[in-house]
């Protein structure tokens, strides 16, 4: 992998194929690495083609200090997305089609990062959800960070019509939440907290508004907020203003055909502006992170 932004003097003097090329395979493991020119906090001058270990991917994606807000830490809200180049979100109703090994590496970091990961019940359907594990790599950080061992799974949904009897409910590290409205049918409530979920009310009636369920995670505890949409979440997002950073993947693909963008919905009235503050390149995918400016 190379990083392309921000440029420094090193990072300049690595010309494609200067050094060795590759990937590792899998999610992450306890020696695989995103290949880079000069990892972040590395040495100057470090050749081309070194891992990262797996703290200095974790570096490259850290969170920011938590800004001070009234009654408590203000949480920060990141996406995470992949599209193809024509725009292409999943292809054939998955996104792990226009993945590769390296997204699931920087996938598995995200996640380990968070406090909580948001995810539209529609996804959770679509693409199998299961609890996040327990990371042995990422266990003294979490530690130090103040964090659980794996990160919850909050669900957005406002008819809580989902099968609990999927591992999300039935073996999480951590009790599965659900965000809803004050209006969800109280059997489907009932049958939710039975199954060993906890409701969170996020909205007034049927539906979940997005800035008070950002609040609602914060007031547990969760202020670093990672979300995987999908499209219709995300859209959700951005529009109601409370998305603070994306990370995106954009795969070397096309597909054509009629799958979603990363984000849908109403549009905004005016574009949100966020800015490049980092850009990795490997097998001629590209692994950007934008935060609003």
């Amino acid at each position: 992998m190379r990083r392309l932004f921000p440029v420094t003097y090193e990072t300049a003097a690595q010309a494609p194929g200067t050094g060795p090329e590759g990937r590792e395979g899998g999610e992450v493991g306890a020696a695989a690495g995103a290949r880079a020119a000069v990892p972040p906090g590395g040495p100057a001058g470090a050749g081309a083609g070194r891992d990262w270990s797996l703290a200095e991917l974790a570096a490259a994606y850290a969170y920011p200090e938590p800004g001070a807000a009234v009654g408590g830490p203000r949480p920060w809200l990141r996406a995470n997305m992949v599209s193809t180049l024509d725009g292409a979100a999943q292809h054939e109703g998955h996104s792990q089609p226009i993945s590769n090994a390296a997204d699931m590496r920087i996938f598995g970091t995200l996640r380990a990062l968070a406090d909580v990961i948001v995810v539209g019940a529609e996804t959770v359907r679509q693409e199998g959800y299961r609890p996040a594990r327990a990371r042995a790599e990422f266990a003294a950080a979490r530690t130090a960070a103040g964090q659980g061992r794996a990160p919850a799974i909050a669900i957005v949904t406002a008819g809580l019509e989902l099968d609990f009897s999927l591992p999300l409910f039935t073996s999480p590290l951590v009790p599965t939440l659900l965000l809803t409205g004050a209006a969800a049918a109280p059997d489907r409530v009932a049958a939710a907290e039975k199954a060993g979920a906890r409701v969170v009310v996020a909205g007034e009636g049927m539906g979940v508004d997005p800035a008070r369920a950002v609040r609602a995670l914060a007031e547990l505890g969760h202020t670093r907020l990672l979300t995987e949409g999908g499209p219709r979440l995300l859209g959700q997002l951005v529009a109601a203003d409370v998305l603070d950073e994306l990370c995106l993947t954009v795969a070397p693909m096309l597909t054509a055909g009629d799958a979603q963008r990363i984000a849908g919905g109403p549009a905004v009235a005016v574009p949100r502006r966020f800015e490049l503050v980092s850009l990795l390149e490997e097998d001629g995918f590209l692994f950007s992170r934008y935060r609003r400016s």
